[in-house]
């Protein structure tokens, strides 16, 4: 009987001890869902607040890369 109980004792406490675990699991990845949502609006933000510098350099480093595609291409057909 003083075995059973026992054992009874240690189930209850195991139980307690995995509901606080699922717990902390739930909390966790709640924490998780949050930073993410953050950094993705921290990116779009950190896009959004390119300068017209920084949007002119990156038009003439793409015209640059079109140009040199296209003296690869007529190289290719020749």
């Amino acid at each position: 009987m003083l075995l059973c109980e026992s054992l009874r004792n240690d189930k209850a406490e195991l139980k307690k001890a995995l509901e606080a675990k699922d717990n902390d699991l739930k909390i966790a990845k709640a924490d998780i869902r949050d930073l993410t949502i953050s950094y993705d609006n921290l990116k779009l933000a950190k896009m959004v607040s390119y300068g017209e510098k920084d949007v002119k350099s990156a038009r003439q480093r793409l015209s640059k890369l079109v140009r040199e595609i296209d003296k690869c291409i007529a190289l290719v057909n020749e």
